[in-house]
């Protein structure tokens, strides 16, 4: 084979992978057409190698999102996307193969990435809205990413590649980790998730007292680290007079709990927080006293002090309701109620 097409960025991974695990040969798995000639799946291959420790569980690695063999951007640091991801999952005794879901899992993962542009880093988050294996009575309904913890980054003939491991979390540890930050929940969680190993069958780890306290204590010394909050029912109104103008700010009765721990967390430590929904951004800041500016009609900047934040501490409740708030005049928080949908659209719960 030419040095042209040498497969560096392969085999510096399966290097890597070596020195964690000798000679065991994984399980490998490639797609049956390639992606560049019109296939489904953009990684070129995932391989699964099994660990014993703490306890068995089948430790995958993927091979795509960095360059596996000329160098594409010269001018870049970084191989490809510059990281590969590994997911880690507890393995049932029986099992001699990873099940089929983790690697579709992992293709999605990856498909989003080749097709959004949007990369992941440490840190980040993102809600599967449902269990990440279709058709599992499972509470692992989103993830979370961290660097694996034994997989440093490594410097490649084409760039520097890092291992971001893949954790699988439930929906109330995401929003832990919403209010205060992926990282410090994660770190606090790790005797509960030894080498962060996704779990099907596990219980959250934000019913333990010890969770419960680190959040706490954590959340009132860094507060939040959200600084955008998706928000699917986020509406904004205005309504002028002849004598003053009002405005009306509507969120789903789901996100009110948790926008007010996050906005809490984000105006005490003087960050911003900007709420997105369909063609609308709304942006809180700290200020001396309560104002709102429009740049634009769907763009949006409430100035809140104090007195206008405690207040709406209070309001912000799971369900119907209307408020006219007494610290800021101008303002009326509507809280409507949220239909919460499966994969298939179908309205399974509704809150408020």
């Amino acid at each position: 084979m030419s040095e042209e097409v040498r497969s560096v960025g392969w085999e510096a991974i399966d290097n890597e992978m070596e020195r964690l695990y000798g000679k065991q040969e994984p399980k490998h798995y490639g797609p049956l057409i390639s992606y560049a000639l019109g296939g489904p799946d953009p990684l070129e291959g995932i391989s699964a190698y099994v660990s014993q420790e703490p306890f068995p569980h089948w430790h995958l690695v993927t091979y795509g999102f960095s360059d596996l063999y000329e160098n594409e951007n010269k001018d870049s640091e970084y191989s490809g996307y510059g990281f590969e991801l590994t997911f880690r999952l507890k393995k049932d005794p029986e099992e001699e193969e990873p099940p089929a879901w983790s690697l579709n899992f992992l293709q999605n993962l990856g498909r989003y990435v080749f097709s959004s542009g949007n990369l992941f880093r440490e840190g980040d988050y993102l809600n599967a809205n449902g269990p990440i294996a279709l058709e599992t009575d499972t509470l692992i309904q989103s993830i979370a990413f961290i660097q694996d913890p034994e997989l440093p980054p490594i410097e490649t003939e084409n760039g520097s590649v890092e291992f971001l491991q893949v954790v699988g979390i439930t929906l109330d540890e995401l929003e832990a980790m919403q209010m205060w930050n992926t990282l410090s929940l994660l770190q606090a969680a790790s005797p509960h998730l030894p080498l962060y190993i996704t779990d099907l069958q596990r219980q959250t780890f934000m019913d333990e007292p010890m969770m419960k306290e680190a959040l706490e204590k954590g959340m009132e010394q860094d507060g939040s680290n959200t600084g955008f909050l998706f928000l699917d029912n986020l509406q904004w109104l205005q309504k002028k007079s002849l004598l003053k103008s009002t405005y009306t700010l509507t969120v789903g009765a789901k996100d009110a709990p948790l926008l007010a721990k996050i906005l809490k967390g984000r105006i005490s430590k003087k960050r911003d927080l900007t709420l997105i929904g369909a063609d609308l951004s709304i942006t809180f800041t700290q200020a001396e006293q309560s104002e709102i500016k429009a740049e634009e009609a769907n763009k949006i900047t409430i100035g809140v002090n104090d007195q206008c934040m405690g207040e709406l501490e209070e309001v912000l409740v799971p369900y119907e309701s209307k408020h006219n708030l007494n610290s800021f005049k101008k303002l009326i928080l509507q809280i409507v109620k949220s239909e919460i949908k499966d994969q298939d659209g179908k309205v399974v719960k509704t809150i408020g």
